[in-house]
C-alpha cells in the first residue's frame, strides 16, 4: 500500500477476541461510527467474508463500497482492497494484530485515492480520521 496511513492502538484482549470482532463485517453499522450498512456477500468456508458491501457515510466521504478481503491462515492480520465505488479509485487497508502483554496491539493502515482530485493534506487528515475513529470504535467494542 503505497502512500498509506498506519495508527496502532493497544486493545486488552487476546487477538483472536479482537479478530472475531473484526470479521464480524455484518454487524459493523452496530459498532462503526461511519458505517451505515455492511452485509457480507461471499464467505469462505471457515465463514469468513470474502466479499462485502459497506455503506460509508464519513464527514468528508459518503460513499457504498464492495470490498474483497485476504485472511490469512494464521488470523493474525486481514487484508482488503476495493472491488467498486463512484467515489472511490482505490481502497487498500489492513489490520495487524500482535499480542502484547495479556492484551493486543492492533496495526490499522489505510490507503485510499479519490476518483475526484484532493490535497494531499486534506486525504491524509481523512485517511487519519478514519483510522484513528474506526480504532477507537473497535478498543470500545471489543474491551465494552
Amino acid at each position: 500500500m503505497a502512500d498509506k496511513t498506519a495508527q496502532t492502538i493497544h486493545i486488552e484482549a487476546d487477538p483472536r477476541t479482537v479478530m472475531d470482532v473484526i470479521a464480524d463485517i455484518g454487524a459493523y453499522p452496530q459498532w462503526v461510527s461511519e458505517y451505515t450498512q455492511a452485509e457480507v456477500m461471499e464467505a469462505d468456508e471457515e465463514g469468513y467474508p470474502k466479499v462485502a458491501r459497506l455503506v460509508l457515510d464519513a464527514a468528508v466521504l459518503r460513499d457504498t463500497m464492495v470490498l474483497r478481503y485476504d485472511w490469512p491462515e494464521d488470523r493474525t492480520s486481514v487484508r482488503w482492497s476495493l472491488v467498486s465505488s463512484s467515489l472511490l479509485k482505490a481502497l487498500d487497508g489492513a489490520y495487524t494484530l500482535t499480542p502484547s502483554g495479556a492484551g493486543t496491539d492492533v496495526t490499522y493502515e489505510l490507503a485510499v485515492d479519490l476518483t475526484v482530485p484532493m490535497i494531499g493534506l486534506l486525504k491524509r487528515k481523512a485517511e487519519r480520521r478514519l483510522t484513528e475513529t474506526a480504532l477507537k470504535d473497535l478498543k470500545k467494542r471489543v474491551e465494552g
